[in-house]
């Protein structure tokens, strides 16, 4: 049975996490690919509301697996939270969750590095979680990472204070000031509980559900444009966020994807620093972000916001080779009398559709089309949509190229309009 991939086409917080609630009692496996405890997935379902950040979406299903995939990193102070708030709902995590062995660890280390990278960049500074993402993404590639099944090892302690004194070294040339053991005590009560659940090679057992016809459903963190490849370098996240990434995050062979469901807000927002050609720094975009409760659900940052870049759409679902649409928050749009849309860029001069190489160092003006507004959209059946919203639709399907399966009218886990089954 093939893997569909479920990932973000914008600067992140598209809403991939309701999606992937909403679909995953069609699969037998929900499975992170990539991103660390940056990530903040919301689910909204019986009246709450829960943020997720290493563990799949799928947690909430008790009859879904659950596995944190190799190209993952690791917190393991986050994660004892996590799961104790998804233990206090009465799921069984221990059950229902498998942690990659590969997956590499977040020290408390790694964030101090991360504070101090972005202290030394100034006003150059990439807009950093601080949660030292980036830092032990560095030490894999660096080939001096500690990986979960490491924990396993009778001289695990041993290689992390190896590694941790030659962070001590990199913080003391960078004139970073913290207490020695800053965050230890946390980390090894993460790392004992780390050790109470199912450490696998989740390359094998992946590979093995798919032998046996199990239905696997990929999920990414991030953005398309927050990826180290083809994101708006250097302003991006440390993984691949795009659809190769489930192959390298997971250990699947790209023959065996099928599906790929790209996830898009009706508008554009991004957190921190970096280019943003459609960015609204005025009334309405501040109406936008109000509307649309635009803060950070991991770090509570206000998002910048603006019109929906069609563009920028339309390279990530070339690069991906999105199947499926999901288009999130149309709700939060509902009143407005006219909205825009990004159809082009002025870029050195010329008037192009095509996402240059360099946005960052050359000043990129949008080229804007005003489109009618639409009132309050209902919930269910597509019927109920408006004309005026239902031409929003037609004419985001015909400039992007690939049908809009799903709608999403509102936080809850009902409020979507399916306009296409995906099969399955």
């Amino acid at each position: 049975m093939p893997v569909d991939v479920l990932l973000g086409l914008q600067w992140g917080d598209e809403g991939k996490g309701k999606i992937v609630d909403v679909l995953a009692p069609r699969y037998d496996v929900v499975a992170r690919f990539q991103g660390g405890p940056n990530a903040g997935h919301t689910l909204e379902f019986n009246g709450k509301r829960v943020v997720l950040h290493t563990i799949p979406s799928g947690i909430f299903r008790s009859d879904v697996v659950n596995i944190v995939g190799n190209g993952v990193v690791i917190d393991p102070v986050p994660l004892k939270k996590e799961i104790d708030f998804i233990q206090s709902e009465g799921v069984d995590v221990r059950k229902q969750l498998f942690i990659s062995r590969k997956a590499h660890l977040i020290l408390p280390t790694h964030r101090m590095l991360d504070a101090a990278s972005e202290a030394m960049k100034g006003k150059s500074k990439i807009g950093s979680t601080l949660r030292g993402i980036g830092p032990a993404y560095m030490d894999k590639t660096g080939r001096n990472g500690l990986r979960a099944g490491d924990i396993e090892s009778k001289d695990f302690i041993a290689r992390y204070k190896a590694l941790t004194e030659k962070h001590a070294e990199l913080l003391s040339f960078m004139n970073y000031k913290s207490e020695d053991a800053e965050g230890e005590k946390d980390f090894f009560e993460g790392i004992e509980l780390l050790r109470s659940l199912k450490l696998v090679d989740s390359e094998i057992v992946l590979n093995k559900y798919l032998k046996d016809g199990k239905k696997i459903l990929a999920e990414g963190a991030q953005g398309s444009l927050l990826d180290i490849d083809f994101g708006s370098y250097p302003y991006v996240t440390s993984s691949s966020t795009i659809t190769a990434g489930a192959c390298t995050g997971l250990g699947i062979p790209p023959t065996s994807i099928r599906n790929v469901i790209g996830i898009f807000k009706a508008y554009c927002t991004r957190v921190g620093s970096g280019p943003f050609p459609s960015e609204l720094n005025d009334e309405t975009g501040e109406r936008i972000r109000q509307q649309g409760k635009e803060f950070g659900s991991t770090t509570g940052r206000p998002r910048r916001c603006g019109w929906i870049d069609i563009p920028a759409l339309r390279y990530a679902i070339m690069i991906n080779g999105i199947t499926h649409l999901a288009m999130m928050k149309s709700d939060v749009l509902s009143g407005f009398k006219k909205v825009g849309a990004c159809t082009d860029y002025f870029y050195q001069g010329e008037k192009t559709g095509i996402m240059p190489f360099d946005i960052v160092h050359n000043e990129v003006k949008p080229v804007f089309e005003e489109l009618p507004g639409w009132d309050k959209i209902e919930t269910g059946d597509s019927k109920n949509i408006s004309s005026e919203f239902s031409d929003y639709v037609s004419y985001l399907e015909k400039n992007l190229g690939v049908k809009i399966s799903f709608i999403s009218t509102g936080p809850g886990r009902e409020e979507v309009v399916v306009r296409e089954e995906i099969k399955i």
